[in-house]
């Protein structure tokens, strides 16, 4: 049915086959996390399997073990790294290619090997995209257990700050053992000075904001592909 489950996977994979297009012959590959990003693991594995010489970092524990189950060649996780090109997705993204990234809890991580990329492209499907960063999201925090009450207090200041927690109730932890808090904020006009406010709290470890971080976004229903001026 239109809209539906097979629907939201197709157009999934469907950004994530066209990502193939803006990798190299050969290289270092920096492997996204989440649900689409999935997807473009899947593709590449393939072309593993084929006889590209393409060696990955992962961005979390979930897309290492998905990595390997498929068979792509990994680096370790200290580095240091010089990746090619890093393929991963977002829970938002803005018109002017600004990301919201946290869904899976992955962003410190995600944003590291962002750093290390000559190119970021992020790959989503059409019902990520907003106007403005903060429509549709809140704003995944990495945090601090130790004085996390005090932290919360000082964000407030900022959005509303929740405390994500498992279906039992007990916060959802990071792949560092940090707590995730969500900042709902409202459209944001202007990211740039919040995440700066937001890093500058202590306990604060990452923001989810990823300002001026993507290169190329591609979208699918329809397929397009938008690349940063």
């Amino acid at each position: 049915m239109l809209g539906g489950v097979n629907d939201i996977a197709a157009e999934k994979r469907a950004a994530a086959d066209a990502a193939l297009a803006e990798l190299p012959a050969r290289g270092v590959i920096g492997l996204g996390t989440g649900s689409t990003a999935a997807f473009f693991l899947e593709a590449l594995a393939l072309r593993v399997r084929s006889g590209a010489s393409y060696v990955g970092v992962p961005t979390s524990k979930a897309s290492r073990a998905l990595a390997e189950r498929l068979g792509i060649p990994l680096l370790d996780d200290v580095g240091p790294w010089s990746i090619d090109v890093t393929v991963d997705g977002a829970d938002e993204v803005s018109d002017a290619l600004d990301v919201i990234k946290g869904g899976g809890g992955a962003h410190t991580r995600e944003k590291i090997v962002n750093a290390a990329s000559r190119k970021n492209v992020i790959i989503v499907d059409a019902t990520k995209r907003s106007r403005l960063l903060g429509e549709r999201r809140a704003i995944p925090l990495e945090v601090l257990r130790f004085g996390l009450g005090s932290t919360l207090q000082r964000l407030a200041t900022r959005g509303t700050p929740q405390v994500r927690t498992s279906a039992d109730g007990t916060p959802v932890l990071t792949d560092a053992g940090n707590v995730l808090v969500d900042l709902v904020t409202g459209p944001l006009l202007d990211p740039r000075p919040l995440d700066a406010a937001l890093r500058a709290v202590p306990g604060v470890v990452e923001t989810g904001l990823f300002i001026s971080r993507a290169d190329v976004l591609i979208v699918s229903p329809p397929l397009a592909v938008f690349r940063r001026q």
